[in-house]
């Protein structure tokens, strides 16, 4: 029995627009109904989540920031906090390189260690509230996420792969749609933070439907037992998929939820 199911956002549960589809809110608050939590499993911040799905925002669960940012039942679970060094040590890192421009997130804001001109807008790097600074913010400012943006696609793998040697000891690095890295605090992902909504709830991992797309899915959709990915997925994530629905501009997360809801 399906007890919970876990969603991430851009290029899976939401449309080619980067919209909410309308049906979803009505499948959120039966599944509710029916005793099955819906967890929105994403890179964007929870507040910027909590606006997508604004008519059933408190009947479902977060887990927001790649793991950084935990709710449950509109309780804080847990809140992760980069590290004043690593940051440091992650700005002087993307000085190496003249092709890697760094955003740090806390909250409310966004700090580009930029010109805004170095950055794409792309999927959930929509980059909120941006400020130009010359050095990472002062200690006092909760850094909860960050991003590099790669100005050469064809060697976005390459400095990936460049900044996990550099740096694994603090972070891991996940290529996110065309020219940007997620940036992570080592042991930190959408799995651990799904893995605390589920124990809030008593529900274990046999008992979660998953969706996604891309390599910040990897982990949660490896975590749970029913992991479903999107046919316009990464290559690498639809090798560990139990099942390969259609696209997000299919509504196909809509669709496979509503079987569920048919079979309840």
């Amino acid at each position: 029995m399906i007890r919970l199911i876990a969603s991430d956002m851009d290029g899976t549960l939401l449309d080619e627009d980067s919209r909410v589809p309308e049906e979803t809110f009505e499948l959120i608050h039966r599944l509710a109904e029916r005793g099955v939590r819906f967890v929105a499993s994403s890179g964007r911040r929870y507040d910027t989540l909590r606006w997508f799905f604004g008519p059933v925002a408190d009947e479902m669960d977060y887990v927001a920031s790649l793991g950084t940012q935990v709710y449950a039942d509109g309780r804080l679970l847990d809140r992760e906090v980069f590290s004043t060094l690593s940051v440091l040590r992650l700005f002087e890192t993307c000085q190496m390189f003249d092709c890697l421009h760094l955003a740090l997130y806390d909250a409310t804001h966004t700090y580009l260690l930029n010109d805004q001109s170095s950055y794409l807008r792309e999927l959930d790097k929509d980059l909120p509230n941006a400020e130009r600074v010359f050095d990472p913010p002062s200690p006092d400012v909760s850094i909860i996420k960050a991003a590099v943006c790669c100005e050469l696609p064809d060697q976005l793998m390459d400095m990936a792969y460049v900044l996990e040697r550099e740096l694994s000891e603090w972070f891991t690095f996940l290529p996110s749609g065309s020219r940007w890295i997620d940036v992570v605090p080592r042991h930190v992902n959408k799995a651990t933070g799904l893995e605390q909504v589920m124990r809030y709830w008593g529900i274990e991992p046999a008992e979660v439907m998953a969706f996604g797309d891309s390599m910040n899915d990897y982990a949660m959709l490896r975590y749970v037992g029913r992991p479903c990915v999107m046919d316009n997925a990464r290559y690498a994530v639809k090798q560990v998929a139990q099942r390969v629905i259609g696209g997000n501009a299919e509504h196909a997360v809509q669709a496979t939820m509503r079987e569920l809801l048919d079979r309840m």
